[in-house]
Protein backbone atom coordinates (compact mmCIF):
# COMPACT_ATOMS: atom_id res chain seq x y z
CA UNK A 1 0.00 0.00 0.00
CA UNK A 2 1.29 3.43 -0.91
CA UNK A 3 1.88 5.97 1.86
CA UNK A 4 -0.01 9.26 1.85
CA UNK A 5 3.33 11.09 2.15
CA UNK A 6 7.04 10.48 1.83
CA UNK A 7 9.82 12.10 3.82
CA UNK A 8 12.41 13.45 1.44
CA UNK A 9 16.08 14.08 2.25
CA UNK A 10 15.45 17.75 2.98
CA UNK A 11 12.86 16.87 5.59
CA UNK A 12 9.87 18.14 3.59
CA UNK A 13 6.74 16.02 3.65
CA UNK A 14 5.14 15.82 0.19
CA UNK A 15 1.48 14.73 0.10
CA UNK A 16 0.85 11.97 -2.42
CA UNK A 17 -2.89 11.37 -2.00
CA UNK A 18 -3.81 13.17 -5.26
CA UNK A 19 -1.41 10.88 -7.11
CA UNK A 20 -3.11 7.79 -5.69
CA UNK A 21 -6.54 9.12 -6.70
CA UNK A 22 -5.32 9.84 -10.21
CA UNK A 23 -4.09 6.26 -10.69
CA UNK A 24 -7.41 4.83 -9.53
CA UNK A 25 -9.45 7.18 -11.75
CA UNK A 26 -7.30 6.36 -14.75
CA UNK A 27 -8.02 2.66 -14.40
CA UNK A 28 -11.73 3.35 -14.12
CA UNK A 29 -11.76 5.69 -17.10
CA UNK A 30 -9.84 3.18 -19.17
CA UNK A 31 -12.49 0.50 -18.69
CA UNK A 32 -15.27 2.89 -19.61
CA UNK A 33 -13.40 4.13 -22.66
CA UNK A 34 -12.86 0.64 -24.11
CA UNK A 35 -16.51 -0.30 -23.76
CA UNK A 36 -17.51 3.14 -25.00
CA UNK A 37 -15.31 2.68 -28.07
CA UNK A 38 -17.05 -0.58 -28.95
CA UNK A 39 -20.50 0.93 -28.60
CA UNK A 40 -19.61 4.13 -30.48
CA UNK A 41 -18.06 2.23 -33.41
CA UNK A 42 -20.97 -0.21 -33.55
CA UNK A 43 -23.47 2.64 -33.39
CA UNK A 44 -21.70 4.33 -36.28
CA UNK A 45 -22.25 1.18 -38.35
CA UNK A 46 -25.78 0.16 -37.39
CA UNK A 47 -27.85 2.90 -39.00
CA UNK A 48 -30.60 3.28 -41.53
CA UNK A 49 -28.99 0.82 -43.95
CA UNK A 50 -30.10 -2.10 -41.80
CA UNK A 51 -33.66 -1.67 -43.08
CA UNK A 52 -32.60 -2.25 -46.69
CA UNK A 53 -30.49 -5.32 -46.01
CA UNK A 54 -33.38 -7.85 -45.90
CA UNK A 55 -34.26 -6.83 -49.46
CA UNK A 56 -30.75 -7.81 -50.55
CA UNK A 57 -31.44 -11.33 -49.29
CA UNK A 58 -34.40 -11.43 -51.66
CA UNK A 59 -32.12 -10.44 -54.56
CA UNK A 60 -29.03 -12.50 -53.76
CA UNK A 61 -30.39 -15.34 -51.67
CA UNK A 62 -29.32 -16.31 -48.16
CA UNK A 63 -25.93 -17.94 -48.80
CA UNK A 64 -24.46 -15.31 -51.20
CA UNK A 65 -25.67 -12.52 -48.92
CA UNK A 66 -23.99 -14.02 -45.87
CA UNK A 67 -20.76 -14.56 -47.80
CA UNK A 68 -20.88 -10.96 -49.07
CA UNK A 69 -21.36 -9.66 -45.51
CA UNK A 70 -18.26 -11.54 -44.37
CA UNK A 71 -16.19 -10.35 -47.35
CA UNK A 72 -17.08 -6.69 -46.80
CA UNK A 73 -16.42 -7.02 -43.05
CA UNK A 74 -12.98 -8.46 -43.89
CA UNK A 75 -12.07 -5.55 -46.16
CA UNK A 76 -13.39 -3.06 -43.60
CA UNK A 77 -11.06 -4.62 -41.03
CA UNK A 78 -8.16 -4.41 -43.50
CA UNK A 79 -8.70 -0.75 -44.35
CA UNK A 80 -9.16 0.23 -40.69
CA UNK A 81 -5.85 -1.50 -40.01
CA UNK A 82 -4.30 0.64 -42.77
CA UNK A 83 -5.53 3.83 -41.11
CA UNK A 84 -4.38 2.81 -37.63
CA UNK A 85 -0.99 1.68 -38.92
CA UNK A 86 -0.27 5.03 -40.50
CA UNK A 87 -1.67 6.90 -37.53
CA UNK A 88 0.85 5.14 -35.28
CA UNK A 89 3.73 5.67 -37.73
CA UNK A 90 3.32 9.42 -38.32
CA UNK A 91 2.24 12.53 -36.47
CA UNK A 92 -1.27 12.63 -37.91
CA UNK A 93 -4.13 12.14 -35.46
CA UNK A 94 -7.16 12.39 -37.77
CA UNK A 95 -8.27 10.83 -41.03
CA UNK A 96 -8.02 14.23 -42.71
CA UNK A 97 -4.46 14.72 -41.50
CA UNK A 98 -3.53 11.32 -42.91
CA UNK A 99 -4.90 12.31 -46.31
CA UNK A 100 -3.11 15.67 -46.14
CA UNK A 101 0.13 13.96 -45.16
CA UNK A 102 -0.08 11.62 -48.16
CA UNK A 103 -1.73 13.78 -50.84
CA UNK A 104 -1.47 17.35 -49.61
CA UNK A 105 -4.33 19.77 -49.16
CA UNK A 106 -6.24 18.25 -52.08
CA UNK A 107 -6.41 14.89 -50.28
CA UNK A 108 -7.68 16.44 -47.07
CA UNK A 109 -10.37 18.44 -48.86
CA UNK A 110 -11.43 15.39 -50.91
CA UNK A 111 -11.97 13.41 -47.71
CA UNK A 112 -13.85 16.22 -46.00
CA UNK A 113 -16.18 16.67 -48.96
CA UNK A 114 -16.91 12.92 -49.10
CA UNK A 115 -17.56 12.76 -45.36
CA UNK A 116 -19.84 15.78 -45.43
CA UNK A 117 -21.88 14.43 -48.35
CA UNK A 118 -22.14 10.95 -46.81
CA UNK A 119 -22.99 12.00 -43.27
CA UNK A 120 -25.27 14.87 -44.26
CA UNK A 121 -27.32 12.59 -46.50
CA UNK A 122 -27.40 9.82 -43.89
CA UNK A 123 -28.66 12.21 -41.21
CA UNK A 124 -31.41 13.43 -43.56
CA UNK A 125 -32.44 9.82 -44.10
CA UNK A 126 -32.53 9.25 -40.33
CA UNK A 127 -34.95 12.14 -39.85
CA UNK A 128 -37.08 11.03 -42.80
CA UNK A 129 -37.44 7.54 -41.31
CA UNK A 130 -38.21 8.95 -37.86
CA UNK A 131 -40.84 11.14 -39.48
CA UNK A 132 -42.31 8.13 -41.30
CA UNK A 133 -42.55 6.22 -38.03
CA UNK A 134 -44.16 9.06 -36.09
CA UNK A 135 -46.28 10.77 -38.75
CA UNK A 136 -46.57 8.30 -41.60
CA UNK A 137 -45.76 8.67 -45.29
CA UNK A 138 -47.36 8.45 -48.68
CA UNK A 139 -45.55 6.52 -51.41
CA UNK A 140 -46.81 5.33 -54.79
CA UNK A 141 -50.34 6.43 -53.95
CA UNK A 142 -50.44 4.36 -50.76
CA UNK A 143 -50.91 6.10 -47.42
CA UNK A 144 -49.07 4.69 -44.41
CA UNK A 145 -50.13 6.08 -41.04
CA UNK A 146 -47.57 6.82 -38.38
CA UNK A 147 -47.64 5.82 -34.73
CA UNK A 148 -49.01 9.17 -33.56
CA UNK A 149 -51.84 9.16 -36.13
CA UNK A 150 -52.81 5.61 -35.25
CA UNK A 151 -52.99 6.52 -31.57
CA UNK A 152 -54.48 10.02 -31.64
CA UNK A 153 -55.82 10.56 -35.16
CA UNK A 154 -54.59 13.08 -37.72
CA UNK A 155 -53.89 16.54 -36.21
CA UNK A 156 -51.59 19.45 -36.99
CA UNK A 157 -49.39 18.74 -33.96
CA UNK A 158 -48.56 15.19 -35.09
CA UNK A 159 -47.76 16.14 -38.68
CA UNK A 160 -44.27 15.40 -40.00
CA UNK A 161 -43.04 18.99 -39.57
CA UNK A 162 -44.34 19.31 -36.01
CA UNK A 163 -43.24 15.91 -34.72
CA UNK A 164 -39.75 16.22 -36.23
CA UNK A 165 -39.37 19.73 -34.83
CA UNK A 166 -40.12 18.39 -31.34
CA UNK A 167 -37.60 15.55 -31.78
CA UNK A 168 -34.94 17.95 -33.10
CA UNK A 169 -35.30 20.47 -30.26
CA UNK A 170 -35.87 18.22 -27.24
CA UNK A 171 -34.13 14.94 -28.13
CA UNK A 172 -31.39 15.47 -30.71
CA UNK A 173 -30.10 18.94 -29.81
CA UNK A 174 -29.26 18.07 -26.16
CA UNK A 175 -27.26 15.05 -27.36
CA UNK A 176 -25.46 17.11 -30.01
CA UNK A 177 -24.23 19.59 -27.40
CA UNK A 178 -21.76 17.07 -25.95
CA UNK A 179 -18.24 18.19 -26.90
CA UNK A 180 -16.60 14.74 -26.64
CA UNK A 181 -17.72 11.63 -28.47
CA UNK A 182 -16.97 9.44 -25.44
CA UNK A 183 -19.76 11.29 -23.61
CA UNK A 184 -22.18 9.53 -25.97
CA UNK A 185 -21.12 6.05 -24.89
CA UNK A 186 -24.25 5.49 -22.79
CA UNK A 187 -26.53 6.63 -25.62
CA UNK A 188 -24.57 4.39 -27.99
CA UNK A 189 -24.92 1.43 -25.64
CA UNK A 190 -28.68 1.99 -25.46
CA UNK A 191 -28.78 2.27 -29.24
CA UNK A 192 -27.10 -1.12 -29.65
CA UNK A 193 -29.48 -2.64 -27.08
CA UNK A 194 -32.43 -1.30 -29.07
CA UNK A 195 -30.96 -2.83 -32.23
CA UNK A 196 -30.70 -6.16 -30.40
CA UNK A 197 -34.28 -5.68 -29.17
CA UNK A 198 -35.36 -5.05 -32.76
CA UNK A 199 -33.63 -8.27 -33.85
CA UNK A 200 -35.31 -10.18 -31.03
CA UNK A 201 -38.79 -8.96 -31.98
CA UNK A 202 -38.23 -9.79 -35.65
CA UNK A 203 -36.99 -13.23 -34.61
CA UNK A 204 -40.04 -13.90 -32.45
CA UNK A 205 -42.43 -12.74 -35.17
CA UNK A 206 -40.62 -14.83 -37.79
CA UNK A 207 -40.65 -17.95 -35.61
CA UNK A 208 -44.36 -17.46 -34.91
CA UNK A 209 -45.00 -17.02 -38.64
CA UNK A 210 -43.17 -20.30 -39.28
CA UNK A 211 -45.24 -21.99 -36.57
CA UNK A 212 -48.53 -20.94 -38.15
CA UNK A 213 -47.27 -21.62 -41.67
CA UNK A 214 -47.26 -18.04 -42.96
CA UNK A 215 -43.66 -17.88 -44.21
CA UNK A 216 -42.14 -18.74 -47.54
CA UNK A 217 -39.12 -20.95 -47.91
CA UNK A 218 -36.13 -18.61 -48.34
CA UNK A 219 -34.09 -18.89 -51.50
CA UNK A 220 -30.49 -19.92 -50.97
CA UNK A 221 -29.30 -18.23 -54.17
CA UNK A 222 -30.40 -15.60 -56.70
CA UNK A 223 -33.44 -16.28 -58.86
CA UNK A 224 -32.34 -15.46 -62.40
CA UNK A 225 -35.57 -16.94 -63.78
CA UNK A 226 -37.55 -14.02 -62.32
CA UNK A 227 -35.77 -11.49 -64.50
CA UNK A 228 -32.91 -10.57 -62.15
CA UNK A 229 -29.73 -10.07 -64.17
CA UNK A 230 -26.20 -10.80 -63.01
CA UNK A 231 -25.31 -7.10 -63.23
CA UNK A 232 -28.29 -6.21 -61.03
CA UNK A 233 -26.74 -8.23 -58.20
CA UNK A 234 -23.99 -5.61 -57.88
CA UNK A 235 -26.53 -3.03 -56.68
CA UNK A 236 -26.66 -4.85 -53.35
CA UNK A 237 -22.97 -4.23 -52.59
CA UNK A 238 -23.39 -0.48 -51.80
CA UNK A 239 -26.11 -1.37 -49.27
CA UNK A 240 -23.78 -3.71 -47.40
CA UNK A 241 -20.81 -1.35 -47.73
CA UNK A 242 -22.77 1.60 -46.32
CA UNK A 243 -23.88 -0.54 -43.38
CA UNK A 244 -20.25 -1.09 -42.29
CA UNK A 245 -19.09 2.52 -42.59
CA UNK A 246 -17.13 3.40 -39.44
CA UNK A 247 -13.87 4.88 -40.75
CA UNK A 248 -14.67 8.50 -39.95
CA UNK A 249 -15.29 7.66 -36.28
CA UNK A 250 -12.05 5.70 -35.83
CA UNK A 251 -9.77 8.62 -34.96
CA UNK A 252 -12.15 10.53 -32.64
CA UNK A 253 -12.82 7.33 -30.69
CA UNK A 254 -9.13 6.37 -30.63
CA UNK A 255 -8.15 9.81 -29.35
CA UNK A 256 -10.23 9.30 -26.21
CA UNK A 257 -8.96 5.79 -25.44
CA UNK A 258 -6.58 5.51 -22.51
CA UNK A 259 -4.66 2.89 -24.47
CA UNK A 260 -4.86 3.52 -28.24
CA UNK A 261 -3.55 -0.01 -28.83
CA UNK A 262 -6.96 -1.32 -27.74
CA UNK A 263 -8.54 0.21 -30.85
CA UNK A 264 -7.91 -2.86 -33.02
CA UNK A 265 -9.75 -5.08 -30.54
CA UNK A 266 -12.61 -2.60 -30.27
CA UNK A 267 -13.02 -2.50 -34.06
CA UNK A 268 -12.99 -6.26 -34.45
CA UNK A 269 -15.50 -6.80 -31.65
CA UNK A 270 -17.74 -4.18 -33.26
CA UNK A 271 -17.46 -5.88 -36.65
CA UNK A 272 -18.43 -9.27 -35.19
CA UNK A 273 -21.36 -7.70 -33.33
CA UNK A 274 -22.62 -5.95 -36.46
CA UNK A 275 -22.25 -9.06 -38.64
CA UNK A 276 -24.48 -10.96 -36.21
CA UNK A 277 -27.06 -8.16 -36.08
CA UNK A 278 -27.14 -7.69 -39.87
CA UNK A 279 -27.50 -11.35 -40.68
CA UNK A 280 -30.18 -11.89 -38.02
CA UNK A 281 -32.27 -8.90 -39.13
CA UNK A 282 -31.93 -9.79 -42.81
CA UNK A 283 -32.65 -13.49 -42.41
CA UNK A 284 -35.61 -13.17 -40.05
CA UNK A 285 -36.98 -10.21 -41.98
CA UNK A 286 -36.83 -12.26 -45.16
CA UNK A 287 -38.51 -15.18 -43.41
CA UNK A 288 -41.20 -12.88 -42.05
CA UNK A 289 -42.18 -11.11 -45.28
CA UNK A 290 -40.74 -13.34 -48.01
CA UNK A 291 -40.78 -11.99 -51.56
CA UNK A 292 -43.03 -9.11 -50.49
CA UNK A 293 -40.20 -7.48 -48.55
CA UNK A 294 -39.84 -3.78 -49.32
CA UNK A 295 -36.63 -1.84 -49.88
CA UNK A 296 -37.38 -0.30 -46.47
CA UNK A 297 -38.47 -3.24 -44.34
CA UNK A 298 -40.03 -0.87 -41.82
CA UNK A 299 -42.83 -0.20 -44.32
CA UNK A 300 -43.88 -3.84 -43.99
CA UNK A 301 -44.64 -3.29 -40.30
CA UNK A 302 -47.14 -0.48 -40.81
CA UNK A 303 -50.10 -2.78 -41.45
CA UNK A 304 -52.49 -3.03 -38.54
CA UNK A 305 -52.70 -6.57 -37.22
CA UNK A 306 -56.01 -8.16 -36.33
CA UNK A 307 -54.80 -9.10 -32.86
CA UNK A 308 -53.79 -6.86 -29.95
CA UNK A 309 -50.45 -8.66 -29.60
CA UNK A 310 -49.74 -8.12 -33.28
CA UNK A 311 -50.44 -4.40 -33.03
CA UNK A 312 -48.20 -4.11 -29.97
CA UNK A 313 -45.34 -5.89 -31.73
CA UNK A 314 -45.71 -3.76 -34.87
CA UNK A 315 -45.62 -0.58 -32.81
CA UNK A 316 -42.70 -1.83 -30.70
CA UNK A 317 -40.66 -2.58 -33.83
CA UNK A 318 -41.19 0.88 -35.30
CA UNK A 319 -40.70 2.78 -32.04
CA UNK A 320 -37.53 0.91 -31.07
CA UNK A 321 -36.01 1.53 -34.47
CA UNK A 322 -36.93 5.23 -34.41
CA UNK A 323 -35.30 5.65 -30.98
CA UNK A 324 -32.28 3.72 -32.24
CA UNK A 325 -31.85 6.25 -35.06
CA UNK A 326 -32.25 9.14 -32.62
CA UNK A 327 -29.30 7.76 -30.65
CA UNK A 328 -27.21 7.03 -33.76
CA UNK A 329 -27.78 10.58 -35.01
CA UNK A 330 -25.33 12.30 -32.57
CA UNK A 331 -22.47 9.93 -33.42
CA UNK A 332 -22.86 10.53 -37.16
CA UNK A 333 -23.29 14.26 -36.58
CA UNK A 334 -20.05 14.39 -34.57
CA UNK A 335 -17.95 13.43 -37.61
CA UNK A 336 -19.92 15.78 -39.86
CA UNK A 337 -19.43 18.73 -37.51
CA UNK A 338 -15.70 18.07 -37.07
CA UNK A 339 -15.09 17.93 -40.83
CA UNK A 340 -17.16 21.03 -41.56
CA UNK A 341 -15.29 22.88 -38.81
CA UNK A 342 -11.90 21.82 -40.20
CA UNK A 343 -12.90 22.83 -43.73
CA UNK A 344 -14.30 26.25 -42.81
CA UNK A 345 -11.85 27.14 -40.02
CA UNK A 346 -8.51 25.40 -40.72
CA UNK A 347 -5.87 25.72 -38.01
CA UNK A 348 -8.16 27.99 -35.97
CA UNK A 349 -9.11 26.96 -32.41
CA UNK A 350 -12.85 26.99 -31.91
CA UNK A 351 -14.80 28.24 -28.93
CA UNK A 352 -18.21 27.54 -27.47
CA UNK A 353 -19.95 30.11 -29.68
CA UNK A 354 -18.64 28.56 -32.89
CA UNK A 355 -19.43 25.07 -31.64
CA UNK A 356 -23.03 26.00 -30.80
CA UNK A 357 -23.55 27.99 -34.01
CA UNK A 358 -22.23 25.19 -36.21
CA UNK A 359 -24.29 22.57 -34.38
CA UNK A 360 -27.55 24.51 -34.70
CA UNK A 361 -26.91 25.48 -38.34
CA UNK A 362 -26.24 21.92 -39.47
CA UNK A 363 -29.21 20.58 -37.52
CA UNK A 364 -31.46 23.25 -39.05
CA UNK A 365 -30.42 22.37 -42.60
CA UNK A 366 -30.92 18.66 -41.94
CA UNK A 367 -34.39 19.30 -40.52
CA UNK A 368 -35.47 21.46 -43.49
CA UNK A 369 -34.13 18.88 -45.98
CA UNK A 370 -35.98 16.06 -44.20
CA UNK A 371 -39.22 18.02 -44.45
CA UNK A 372 -38.71 18.98 -48.11
CA UNK A 373 -37.54 15.58 -49.42
CA UNK A 374 -40.25 12.86 -49.36
CA UNK A 375 -37.98 9.85 -49.90
CA UNK A 376 -34.36 9.37 -50.93
CA UNK A 377 -33.87 5.60 -50.89
CA UNK A 378 -31.93 5.69 -54.14
CA UNK A 379 -29.42 7.75 -52.19
CA UNK A 380 -28.21 4.55 -50.54
CA UNK A 381 -27.21 3.00 -53.84
CA UNK A 382 -25.71 6.05 -55.54
CA UNK A 383 -23.94 7.32 -52.42
CA UNK A 384 -22.71 3.83 -51.60
CA UNK A 385 -21.01 3.60 -54.98
CA UNK A 386 -19.27 6.99 -54.74
CA UNK A 387 -18.40 8.78 -51.49
CA UNK A 388 -18.82 5.73 -49.24
CA UNK A 389 -16.49 3.64 -51.38
CA UNK A 390 -13.90 6.42 -51.30
CA UNK A 391 -14.02 6.85 -47.53
CA UNK A 392 -14.06 3.15 -46.66
CA UNK A 393 -11.84 1.52 -49.26
CA UNK A 394 -10.18 3.76 -51.85
CA UNK A 395 -8.68 6.46 -49.59
CA UNK A 396 -7.18 4.09 -46.94
CA UNK A 397 -5.72 1.87 -49.65
CA UNK A 398 -4.29 4.88 -51.46
CA UNK A 399 -2.53 5.97 -48.27
CA UNK A 400 -0.87 2.55 -48.04
CA UNK A 401 0.21 2.66 -51.69
CA UNK A 402 1.53 6.21 -51.33
CA UNK A 403 3.57 5.03 -48.33
CA UNK A 404 5.12 8.36 -47.35
CA UNK A 405 6.65 6.80 -44.18
CA UNK A 406 7.88 3.63 -45.87
CA UNK A 407 6.07 1.30 -43.46
CA UNK A 408 3.82 -0.58 -45.91
CA UNK A 409 4.62 -4.25 -46.36
CA UNK A 410 4.19 -6.24 -49.56
CA UNK A 411 1.07 -7.80 -48.06
CA UNK A 412 -0.35 -4.35 -47.35
CA UNK A 413 0.22 -3.17 -50.90
CA UNK A 414 -1.28 -6.30 -52.45
CA UNK A 415 -4.39 -5.98 -50.29
CA UNK A 416 -4.57 -2.24 -51.07
CA UNK A 417 -4.49 -2.84 -54.84
CA UNK A 418 -7.08 -5.62 -54.54
CA UNK A 419 -9.32 -3.38 -52.43
CA UNK A 420 -9.18 -0.50 -54.92
CA UNK A 421 -9.83 -2.79 -57.92
CA UNK A 422 -12.84 -4.42 -56.25
CA UNK A 423 -14.24 -1.11 -54.97
CA UNK A 424 -13.94 0.71 -58.30
CA UNK A 425 -15.11 -2.27 -60.34
CA UNK A 426 -18.21 -3.01 -58.29
CA UNK A 427 -19.07 0.69 -58.08
CA UNK A 428 -18.96 1.16 -61.85
CA UNK A 429 -21.10 -1.92 -62.47
CA UNK A 430 -23.62 -0.86 -59.79
CA UNK A 431 -23.84 2.69 -61.19
CA UNK A 432 -24.41 1.32 -64.68
CA UNK A 433 -27.15 -1.01 -63.39
CA UNK A 434 -28.88 1.82 -61.47
CA UNK A 435 -28.80 4.17 -64.44
CA UNK A 436 -30.14 1.45 -66.72
CA UNK A 437 -33.01 0.70 -64.33
CA UNK A 438 -33.82 4.40 -64.05
CA UNK A 439 -34.10 4.95 -67.80
CA UNK A 440 -36.06 1.74 -68.26
CA UNK A 441 -38.74 3.10 -65.89
CA UNK A 442 -39.10 6.38 -67.78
Amino acid sequence: MRMRSEKLDDGVHTPLLPEVEQVEDKTSDEGRSISGAIFNISTGMVGAGIMSMPATFMVLGVIPSFILILIIAFFVDVTVEFLLKYTQSGKSNTYGELMAESFGKFGSIALQVCVMITNFGALIIYLIIIGDVLSGSQAQGSLHLGILQEWFGVHWWNSRASSLLFIVLFVLLPLLLFRHIDSLRHASALSILLAVFFVAICSVMAIYAIWVGKTQRPRLGPDFASGVSFIHLFTTIPIFATAFGCHVTIHPVRAELSRPSDMRSAVRISLVLCVVIYFAVSFFGYLLFGESIMADMLVNFDKISDSLVGRILNNAVRISYAIHLMLVFPVMNYSLRVNVDELLFPNTPGGSVRFLSLTCTLLGFIYLAAIAIPTIWYYFQFNGTTTVMCIMFIFPSSIILRDVHGVSTSRDKILAVLTIVLAVGTSLVAIFSNISDYFCKI
